[in-house]
């Protein structure tokens, strides 16, 4: 979202805290140091990325992804990435499904919320199943597969946090009410 600033009956815009009446400080009644603009007190608070993305299944087989774009470009994913603005949760999910791997999905229910704060992200994964078993790579893939749990390429997988949801979905895929997992003990979601 850009600034826009009136000052001196003049107006400009500038990307969210490049306005140049914008300081660092610390605004009346916050305890965190933050872009205020001198002249008009606006505060640009700069918030996580919430991140949404789904452990499909069909036929005990999982739909993994290719990346096409960086970063860990053609590395294997879930079909995941960016909430837009205005979009719940489960919408964001699907979408990113349908643009990655053209799949039409059904959601289960949320597997799990990461928590990667060195790139400030959350990422909510939910369990899914393709509406229709058809799949084709999306602009943002190089090729979607199917894979049998054995055939997973591990090494191959582009975040950890990748590895935790498919983990954590094997560890739930035959219950159907549990508590959606975190991050495992001690990962913060470090790149391998």
């Amino acid at each position: 979202m850009r600034q826009v600033s009136r000052v001196a009956n003049e107006t400009f815009t500038a990307p969210p805290g490049q306005c140049p009446h914008f300081v660092r400080r610390i605004p009346d009644g916050d305890t965190i140091e933050r872009d205020v603009c001198d002249v008009c007190g606006h505060i640009s608070y700069a918030n996580p990325k919430i991140v949404v993305g789904s452990v499909v299944v069909h036929e005990n087989r999982i739909l993994l992804c290719r990346r096409a774009i960086d970063p860990r470009k053609t590395y294997w994913t879930l079909p995941a990435g960016y909430l837009e603005l205005h979009e719940t949760p489960e919408a964001g999910a699907i979408r990113e499904a349908q643009e990655e791997a053209c799949a039409d999905i059904r959601l289960e229910m949320l597997l799990a919320i990461y928590a990667i704060a060195r790139i400030s992200q959350i990422q909510l994964m939910y369990r899914a199943t393709l509406a229709t078993p058809h799949i084709a790579p999306g602009p943002e893939s190089l090729e979607v597969r199917l894979f049998d749990w054995d055939d997973i390429p591990w090494t191959e997988i582009a975040f950890p946090s990748v590895h935790w949801a498919l983990h954590h979905w094997r560890q739930s895929r035959d219950q159907s009410g549990f508590s959606p997992s975190g991050n495992p003990a001690g990962e913060l979601g470090n790149a391998r």
